[in-house]
């Protein structure tokens, strides 16, 4: 019974394993809806009974897959903490935090969009799958640069902002205190320019012409990161990394289609 749960809930090669994943989609696009819907005042205010019966319907529901996929799961600490695990589990807590501690934590139920990503499994799209991990790691490799860059960012801005509080201050009640003006140096320095505060004095509109002109630059640097990681990835003619071949001794996906064993525990790893 249990090997037969798991294969109708972890796979998709069966027809019942296909039409239960499907189910799941359409349910958790339903759910969705029920969320995106409540938030109308006019609606929710005409078919409250239907949206919270619904939605604990489909949160039951959620649990009681949730508590199956803990039971026929051979290795239920690897699915409880990988990445899939993690978002079943805290795609159904905010509902029962909403009934017992924090009612506005309903609308965090959206979460379950991200369960919406296994559809590449269901279609059997390895190709877009592998593509997918491929962008994926060249964006692992690129943190640690991207994280220097938004580093010295943080500094660039508190230093402009402190900057542009000396010049306004006084003058300008936009620029009162330092969190504000860093506030208006994030906002000028990404483009993004709200309106709500803008220098007056000349000093203070030349920093400011500086500060517009540096952010395209700024902006394209990390950009400019992930794409040379991208690029170099490209040329080095990475295997294509198949993420349904998992090591059965770990459970670790995610191996390139050559690999031999895992390379997480040495584990010889199955065929393709």
């Amino acid at each position: 019974m249990k090997s037969r749960i798991y294969r109708v809930i972890f796979e998709a090669d069966t027809r019942a394993g296909k039409l239960f994943d499907v189910a799941l989609l359409v349910a958790i696009v339903i759910s969705t809806a029920f969320v995106c819907l409540e938030t109308i005042p006019g609606f929710r205010k005409d078919n409250v009974v239907l949206l919270k019966t619904g939605e604990w319907i489909l949160t039951g529901l959620f649990t009681i897959e949730y508590v199956l996929r803990l039971y026929c799961s051979p290795r239920r600490k690897t699915y409880a903490f990988s990445f899939f695990g993690v978002v079943d589990f805290i795609s159904i807590m905010p509902a029962y935090l909403a009934l017992f501690a924090w009612p506005s934590s309903y609308y965090l139920v959206t979460i379950r969009l991200l369960r919406l990503l296994r559809v590449f499994r269901i279609l059997k799209l390895l190709e877009l799958s592998g593509q997918a991990q491929f962008i994926l790691r060249a964006l692992r490799e690129s943190m640690p640069k991207i994280g220097i860059f938004f580093f010295a960012l943080i500094i660039l801005v508190f230093l402009e902002g402190t900057l542009m509080y000396l010049v306004e201050a006084g003058v300008n009640p936009g620029f009162n205190s330092i969190p504000n003006s860093v506030y208006w140096a994030i906002v000028t320095m990404t483009t993004v320019g709200y309106g709500d505060v803008a220098p007056m004095t000349a000093i203070g509109k030349l920093i400011a012409s500086a500060i517009m002109l540096s952010g395209y630059a700024i902006i394209a640097v990390p950009t400019g990161i992930v794409t040379a990681h991208l690029s170099r990835a490209d040329r080095s003619g990475d295997s294509t990394i198949l993420p349904r071949r998992e090591c059965e001794n770990c459970g670790l996906s995610g191996h390139t289609e050559e690999a031999r064993f895992c390379r997480r525990c040495g584990d010889k790893l199955p065929h393709v």
